[in-house]
């Protein structure tokens, strides 16, 4: 059997790691296109918001291998409401969050097309869904994603290529740790607290973990959700569903 191709943006951490070792136990080949240096995967070193430099370390794996799938995990976070919102901090969500999963979609369309068949798996959030406070530019951002994710399938379903978004809620990760850090900063709370009540705003009573949001992202990808295409999964421990 010929190697199947996985390539995940931002897999060198969190979530995206948690991708790249989920593919790599089911013996994939997976390229991780990320700034951060991993010794997981196929690392090639990569501005995400750069599309012509996405473009071309995707046209180069192309030339080698038939991609099956692509995993556009690569983010940012930012907290701020519209007025705390610059023009500059504005482009920096967008640049990274849509313009990078743009740019990633379309340079492995054309492998995929040849093929007639390939899973495209764009990584929104709860936030493609509900609003959040505090929360302008990444609610956008990821708002797009899941618009991306349906328009994509539509698009594309001809040649069999199908397109999700995978819609998040609240996952223990270096960037949610983050958050938490820069929160208690600016308020003066303390992590341990905070972190106890991000839990009970979760019904399931818990944070999600990266491992979990993998299973799912692989299973898209798999031929048993071959007649998923065009849809926001969610997996957010049921905060959405208040």
């Amino acid at each position: 059997m010929t190697e199947k191709v996985c390539i995940v943006t931002g897999g060198s951490s969190g979530i995206g790691l948690a991708i790249v070792q989920r593919f790599l136990e089911a013996n994939y080949l997976v390229y991780n296109l990320d700034m951060s240096p991993s010794s997981v995967g196929e690392f090639k070193a990569c501005d995400i918001s750069n599309v012509d430099q996405v473009n071309d370390i995707i046209k180069a794996i192309a030339q080698e291998h038939t991609i099956d799938a692509l995993v556009s995990n690569a983010g940012i976070h930012f907290s701020a409401t519209i007025e705390d919102t610059t023009e500059q901090d504005l482009e920096k969500v967008f640049n990274i969050n849509v313009k990078g999963a743009y740019g990633a979609i379309k340079a492995v369309l054309p492998n995929m097309k040849a093929s007639k068949q390939g899973s495209i798996v764009l990584m929104a959030s709860d936030q493609a869904l509900v609003g959040k406070r505090n929360s302008f530019a990444y609610n956008l951002s990821k708002s797009a994603l899941a618009s991306m994710a349906k328009t994509t399938a539509l698009d594309y379903a001809a040649y069999n290529i199908r397109a999700n978004a995978v819609c998040p809620g609240t996952i223990e990760t270096p960037l949610y740790h983050k958050a938490i850090d820069n929160y208690c900063l600016t308020s003066g709370a303390e992590k341990a607290q905070v972190h106890l009540e991000e839990e009970a705003q979760q019904p399931i009573g818990r944070l999600g973990q990266p491992e979990e949001v993998a299973e799912l992202v692989f299973f898209l990808c798999t031929y048993k959700a071959s007649f998923i295409t065009g849809s926001l999964q969610v997996i957010d421990g049921g905060y959405t569903a208040q």
